[in-house]
């Protein structure tokens, strides 16, 4: 239901206000009758304007929707406005004001005279450029008398949520990890799909089971139901750990870990693959897989601010937990030289470690490459290099698209044009 309106003297109507005031003290101070009249005047003008908002103020219905509600850095969402006239009499000109981000921008237009129950509708497109979690609204919708002097504004449509995720580029996935695993499935992954077809056995019919899995040819054989049983498919693992420290990590290079961090979680889960991310502020995401837990990540990432104490009291907590799995780091060049040793000191608790350090040059500093520890898997990111050249020249190609930037992206919305409101 829209908020109870609000009238109030506008800019203008506060001027008439005031000489009203000083025409009618004047007037009566000095005697001049004329001075007074046109005083009682703008007052009566006033009143005037108050009683016709009062008569002509709408009752309107307005409705939000925001396509997609989600979509990726660089991508397009378009917001849907629709507007009816719910009162018996014909409208007044409509001024709606749609506020984006606390504010900071806004969608702003004016609605025709809307006879009784005629609908309206307005677009625009919401700025995709920087991820973020976004509210827009609430919907205000502002209705002046004729002159301008006295104004109402009400909400008509409630906030609603736009979610920018990061930027994903289409690389390949973690390194997988080889050799018996308790979790991560059957303990030969070579000899398996990873459809989870793959035939292990057979086994007795058992009330509610799939009919469909019946090998009927045993069945005959063995004048009963036999279920052809198949051997759970291997699943990797890989652990990320994304270093937000705001000493580490100015805003350019926040940007592509957070962008790199995203495209190895949606790498890893377009092959079904477990993922976990940590960061050094706190957040742990747990090892599980899905599109769910990776549409998560992405939510978690999208709102990601510089924050976070230290690298290596997380690492060790690593070192202290079950190993095994791929582990990817990704820092800068600004790290100390004891945060790498930590991540090198791990190569004996997993099955890879790669470390991925935005060197000073992605973000403008011409200062050389630092060197990296021997233990480990080193992608560099530079400015010749970005971090979908820079992983693939180490991790091979992944084929197909190769970012969100032209294609469909991971909530599965075409992008369109990006825009502005």
């Amino acid at each position: 239901m829209p908020a109870a309106p609000a009238r109030a003297l506008t800019g203008r109507g506060w001027a008439i206000l005031a000489a009203a005031i000083v025409s009618l003290v004047a007037g009566w101070v000095l005697g001049l009758k004329d001075l007074f009249l046109v005083g009682a005047g703008l007052a009566v003008v006033l009143l005037a304007a108050r009683l016709y908002l009062a008569v002509v103020e709408p009752d309107v219905a307005a409705s939000r929707r925001v396509l997609p509600a989600r979509v990726h850095a660089g991508g397009s969402s378009r917001v849907e406005l629709s507007l009816v006239n719910r009162s018996r009499r014909r409208s007044p000109v409509l001024s709606v004001r749609d506020p984006f981000d606390d504010g900071s921008r806004w969608a702003r237009f004016l609605v025709a005279p809307l006879e009784p129950g005629e609908l309206a509708r307005a677009a625009y497109r919401l700025p995709t450029d920087q991820r973020g979690v976004f509210d827009l609204g609430p919907l205000q919708v502002s209705v002046t008398d004729p002159f301008g002097l006295v104004g109402t504004t009400f909400i008509a449509a409630p906030l609603t949520r736009l979610t920018v995720f990061p930027r994903i580029d289409r690389v390949a996935p973690p390194p997988s990890s080889h050799g018996d695993d308790p979790l991560a499935g059957a303990d030969h992954p070579r000899g398996l799909t990873g459809t989870g077809e793959d035939f292990y056995a057979l086994r007795p019919y058992v009330r509610g089971d799939d009919l469909r899995k019946v090998h009927w040819p045993s069945s005959a054989k063995a004048d009963d139901l036999m279920l052809r049983q198949d051997e759970m498919p291997w699943q990797s693992r890989s652990i990320i750990v994304l270093d937000t420290r705001a000493a580490v990590c100015p805003p350019p290079a926040l940007e592509i870990l957070v962008s790199a961090a995203a495209s190895l979680v949606v790498a890893a889960g377009r092959h079904d693959g477990l993922q976990r991310l940590l960061t050094t502020a706190g957040f742990d995401s747990r090892s599980t897989g899905g599109t769910g837990h990776v549409e998560s990540i992405l939510e978690h990432l999208a709102s990601v601010k510089p924050s976070g104490d230290g690298l290596v009291p997380l690492l060790g907590t690593l070192r202290r937990g079950s190993a095994g799995g791929a582990l990817v780091v990704l820092t800068t060049a600004l790290a100390p030289t004891s945060d790498l040793e930590a991540v090198a000191s791990l190569r004996s608790r997993f099955a890879s470690v790669t470390l991925v350090v935005v060197e000073r040059s992605a973000w403008g500093d011409p200062t050389p490459p630092r060197p990296l520890p021997a233990a480990v898997r080193p992608v560099r990111v530079t400015e010749a290099m970005p971090f979908a050249s820079a992983w693939s020249a180490v991790m091979g190609p992944a084929g197909g698209i190769t970012s969100t930037r032209g294609g469909r992206n991971w909530t599965g919305a075409a992008p369109l044009a990006p825009g502005a409101p």
